[in-house]
């Protein structure tokens, strides 16, 4: 992907201004009505939970059009955060900046690495009505998203990495993972139609190699209510892993035969799993 050092640190920049970029977009577009839609009296008598949706590593916001178009034409208000896939703290941080931004009820929704966030940022916030993880992490204090994918075998990710090492301005090193664009398709979405795929490769965002070494502090699915999507065809997180961690959780699961990136191949499914929270939790 990266030739040589310049070429990297290029990279490096790019991305570090790609997430500025991200965060202050996602700023503003909160200061408006967050679904697009007329209001009507109906709705105002019986406002629905807002749709705060949380990417994981190796994607970005665009990964849930489908999802959003989906529950957009059900009613919801939606805002996809710009996760900035530095560490759980760091991400979770910037995430409870827009659920204090948005008023109300709020439905908070992980995928990936992004249920190391929500987990972490829901904590102790009253308006958080549910928690749902899409082919997600579901860590307990003290666990890393690295520790619980080798759990069971069947991650087949190491082998398709792409790591970037560059110098940060303190003059250290640290390195970000990309999944190689020519294996992109088959280890993240083989589900998904190979034009789209090829897309979803030349944007992907890198997580840092120390957000997956970094461990949980806090699980909110301890006490808010979960649903839980399982793919069972997921080279990234096994299915094996994700039942245990359901399972542990006590979450509301639904497997289906699906890649790492089932929000982009199936976002009907998930965003009725969605909004069966949103019934579920919000009245």
């Amino acid at each position: 992907m990266v030739s040589n050092k310049s070429g990297r640190r290029r990279l490096v920049t790019g991305t570090v201004a790609t997430i500025t970029a991200g965060l202050a977009l996602g700023a503003f577009a909160l200061s408006g009505n967050a679904n697009g839609a007329t209001s009507s009296p109906e709705a105002d008598r019986h406002p629905k939970p807002t749709i705060i949706l949380e990417h994981g590593a190796f994607a970005d916001g665009s990964s849930w059009n489908g999802v959003i178009d989906e529950l957009r034409a059900d009613g919801y208000p939606v805002v996809a955060a710009a996760n900035p896939l530095r560490g759980p703290a760091t991400d979770a941080a910037a995430l409870r900046t827009v659920l204090d931004h948005v008023e109300g009820p709020k439905i908070l929704v992980g995928h990936s690495y992004g249920g190391n966030v929500i987990s972490q940022a829901a904590t102790d916030d009253p308006q958080v009505k549910a928690l749902v993880y899409v082919a997600a992490f579901l860590p307990a204090p003290g666990e890393t998203a690295l520790e619980l994918t080798g759990k069971f075998p069947g991650s087949t990710l190491p082998d398709a990495l792409d790591p970037v090492t560059y110098q940060q301005g303190d003059g250290s090193t640290a390195t970000d993972l990309y999944i190689q664009q020519d294996k992109f398709r088959h280890q993240f979405a083989a589900d998904v139609p190979a034009q789209q795929a090829a897309l979803m490769a030349a944007e992907q965002r890198p997580v840092a190699q120390s957000a997956l070494e970094e461990k949980a502090t806090t699980a909110a699915w301890r006490t808010k209510p979960s649903w839980d999507i399982i793919t069972t065809r997921d080279l990234n997180i096994p299915a094996a892993v994700q039942r245990f961690m359901a399972k542990r959780a006590h979450a509301h699961t639904t497997e289906v035969a699906a890649s790492h990136s089932v929000a982009v191949s199936r976002p009907h499914l998930v965003a009725d799993i969605i909004e069966q929270a949103a019934r579920a939790t919000v009245r």
